[in-house]
């Protein structure tokens, strides 16, 4: 197996013209595709959320020259490498990467979706709409408690670290996977008369806004927030390359 075919079978899952819509429907940025390429024949995959050392180190310890991430292993142009970045190790070792970001969070079946999945919701709006696909959703959940909600994300999510603002019980759930709090998702979620936000990274003043409106905020950690769905991804790349080992990385200091 070829490098061209782990691409192709991510292409399928999350297709990368999802993120070229994207940036250019929604004035973003990102750096989606092969971003290392070393030429060799595919021992084995690893997906990891992040290119960090220790992922580096964990396909070397499996045999693995390909790793797969979502956040892109080189998002803006650089100007130098150092012996230490997980990029130019990498290289060294024969290691090629595909990051699959934007396209990954707004696939059918992507992070944004498995993150809505695991909160309890079915149908759903979408704010930002794509041809296929889309980020930022909108979605009703049976009615509990909000400390049941939250101990609820926390079995799910496998995560510890979540931070719980309000009272209200929740019904209706405006949720947006990795750093998803701005001007836009919080006008957004208050439009669909959601009760309670979930994301992660939130700042401070959009909290408030979102407090002062009396809408419940539930914040996890970056990581949690996308490992969910990005397992389920992992998962399913795993059958689209049958035959080929296909590992996951977890770092727990992020959970």
């Amino acid at each position: 197996m070829r490098l061209k075919n782990v691409f192709d079978a991510v292409d399928a899952l999350a297709p990368f013209r999802l993120s070229k819509e994207y940036c250019e429907t929604y004035n973003f940025h990102d750096n989606s595709g092969v971003l290392v390429d070393c030429g060799e024949e595919v021992r084995g995959v690893l997906c990891s959320l992040d290119l960090s050392r220790r992922a580096v180190e964990e396909a070397r310890r499996t045999g693995t020259n390909v790793i797969v991430t979502h956040h892109p292993a080189i998002f803006y142009p650089v100007s130098c490498l150092k012996a230490e970045d997980a990029v130019l190790m990498c290289a060294r070792a024969g290691i090629s990467v595909i990051s699959a970001h934007l396209n990954l969070d707004s696939a059918p079946g992507g992070i944004d979706e498995e993150l809505m999945l695991g909160l309890g919701g079915s149908s759903c709006s979408v704010m930002h709409q794509l041809s296929d696909g889309g980020y930022g959703r909108a979605f009703e959940v049976p009615e509990e408690p909000l400390a049941d909600f939250a101990a609820r994300v926390k079995a799910r999510f496998c995560t510890e670290r979540i931070v719980v603002y309000g009272e209200r019980p929740v019904r209706k759930v405006a949720s947006f996977c990795g750093a998803g709090l701005d001007e836009s998702t919080v006008a957004y979620a208050l439009s669909r008369g959601a009760d309670t936000v979930v994301t992660a990274d939130g700042k401070h003043h959009l909290i408030a806004a979102l407090v002062e409106a009396d809408v419940n905020v539930v914040l996890m950690t970056h990581y949690a927030c996308e490992q969910y769905g990005f397992v389920r991804f992992a998962e399913n790349l795993k059958e689209k390359i049958k035959g080929t080992p296909v590992h996951v990385f977890t770092d727990d200091r992020l959970m």
